[in-house]
């Protein structure tokens, strides 16, 4: 025979039930605006049914339903989505540190514009043609050493500012390292908070979103390839915890690092985790405070030589610079050397066809420029004696030319559209820079246009990467996060339910007070 107080229980366990996914639904209205947070919902599961199967039995038509029994309180959240999110996040980071740094160096170099290098140089030639056309004129002269004193701050103003961009980058790093570590030391916290529930039977849902949020902010430093991990001494684990995080530093291609860069290890076995910091270090040995080029990461003992791990760390690094087996590598180590060498060619041919000619005096020329050889384009400027006395400018061809010898002062002018390749100063034995093609103008030119490309480029890959991530958290809000519509609908189907389990416990009773005061009294 069926129990007589079996449908209380079954009633019961309905109220129980519902009552937990009442709790769980106000639970994600609580939180509809919380950032990070994964909508939960009760598992659902039915009890097992009576009678159980066995030789004694009770010989009904079949089993009955027991009733329902809550299974979990679980995330509604797909890992697939967020693998793909930290995949694009990772790749915005990059792009957008890229973007900014091209976008600071296009600041500087301001081109084109009437303050910018180009403008300046042109006032220079343009002055330099006005003198050949009237020598002994002292208002021209005087424009000439000017003008060429104005290049010079252009160009020491231009490596200058660079060097300090260059400055703050390394600065930046320091700070994304610190952060890179914070982050892997929260998560690790997190770790060890989990590990104290799970093996309980329970699921730490909070938990698992406070750890989720701080993976998320920390693709966007570095690629790193995340792997949960149940250890195998894990006591009464359900089947959908989620385990310990594994976390390593990965290339950009996804593949690992051999042996691999791991931030967060997880043992297998124990379950205990163990964290790595991460170092940069410089080509001087400094890490704290970087004074040279990078030269490598260090992520505990490992030490990574190949920094191709995207990410804004990755953005940063080569904008600063960086050491190759072929030499620094990096936006504004490049843009530096490409500064020097402009300077240093203009300024070698210009001060040796100066020298060959002769002043108003009829004394041979001196260096127009001076300038430190390592370093020219910060320490260029005009010589002392020709900004004092403009008739120094050596714009005679002979000593004994007069006046209105121009000779000199038509070749300095010249320089504007001579190729490297034919400059005196090269014939004479003098030599270049490698990689020195074209004119001076040309050069400049193919710097300034190789630097908008590519500022293009990074804003163009930004903007499409974050379309990319945009589409992805969509997906990933869609289903994870929490549609107060839904969960009022939710709250409504909860509600009847538990009422409707209550309102059974009242027909039972019902029945009960029947079979218990009203039967067995016919006749009384």
């Amino acid at each position: 025979m069926i129990p007589t107080f079996h449908g209380l229980e079954t009633a019961r366990r309905g109220l129980n039930t519902q009552q937990l996914a009442l709790y769980t639904t106000g639970h994600n209205i609580a939180n509809a605006n919380t950032e990070g947070y994964t909508r939960q919902r009760v598992e659902f599961s039915t009890t097992n049914p009576y009678p159980g199967t066995g030789f004694n039995r009770p010989g009904i038509p079949g089993q009955i339903g027991t009733g329902v029994t809550a299974g979990a309180v679980s995330r509604v959240r797909e890992s697939f989505l967020d693998a793909q999110y930290r995949l694009e996040n990772n790749k915005l980071g990059y792009y957008s540190l890229l973007s900014s740094s091209l976008s600071k160096m296009e600041d500087i170099m301001n081109e084109p514009t009437d303050s910018g290098f180009h403008s300046v140089l042109e006032k220079f030639w343009n002055a330099l043609q006005d003198l050949s056309n009237n020598t002994e004129n002292s208002g021209a002269r005087e424009v000439v050493a000017t003008s060429g004193q104005m290049l010079a701050e252009t160009i020491n103003y231009y490596y200058n500012s660079l060097t300090r961009i260059k400055t703050d980058l390394g600065n930046e790093i320091n700070v994304k390292i610190r952060s890179i570590n914070s982050l892997v030391s929260q998560i690790d916290e997190l770790n060890r908070q989990i590990a104290a529930i799970e093996p309980h039977g329970q699921l730490a849902n909070d938990l698992y979103d406070k750890r989720d949020l701080l993976v998320d902010e920390l693709s966007g430093l570095v690629n790193i390839k995340v792997t949960s991990i149940i250890p195998e001494n894990y006591g009464n684990a359900l089947p959908t915890a989620e385990g310990l995080y594994q976390i390593e530093i990965v290339k950009a291609d996804g593949t690992s690092y051999s042996p691999q860069a791991t931030l967060i290890n997880v043992d297998r076995a124990s379950g205990r985790t163990a964290i790595s910091e991460i170092a940069v270090f410089d080509e001087y040995g400094y890490s704290d405070t970087l004074r040279g080029n990078v030269a490598y990461v260090m992520v505990g003992d490992r030490k990574l030589t190949d920094l191709n791990f995207s990410g804004e760390l990755a953005a940063l690094i080569e904008s600063y610079g960086y050491q190759t087996a072929g030499g620094i590598e990096g936006l504004y180590p490049e843009m530096l050397e490409k500064l020097n060498k402009l300077t240093y060619a203009f300024a070698s041919e210009f001060n040796y066809i100066h020298q060959q000619g002769f002043d108003l005096k009829g004394e041979a020329g001196i260096p127009f420029f001076l300038f430190e050889e390592e370093n020219p384009a910060a320490t260029i400027r005009v010589h002392d004696e020709i900004l004092a006395d403009p008739a120094k400018i050596a714009a005679a061809g002979s000593p004994d030319g007069g006046s209105g010898d121009n000779e000199n002062v038509k070749k300095l002018a010249d320089i504007k559209s001579q190729d490297f390749t034919l400059y005196e100063y090269v014939k004479s034995g003098g030599t270049l820079p490698d990689g020195m093609n074209g004119s001076i103008d040309s050069y400049y030119s193919s710097i300034i246009g190789n630097l908008g490309v590519r500022a293009q480029s990074a804003n163009r890959n930004m903007e499409n990467t974050q379309v990319l991530v945009d589409s992805v958290e969509n997906n990933r809000q869609s289903n994870s996060a929490v549609s107060l519509d839904e969960e009022m609908t939710h709250l409504i189907k909860y509600q009847h339910a538990y009422n409707a389990s209550a309102r059974i416990i009242t027909v039972l009773d019902e029945m009960l007070d029947r079979i218990i005061n009203g039967m067995g009294t016919v006749g009384r």
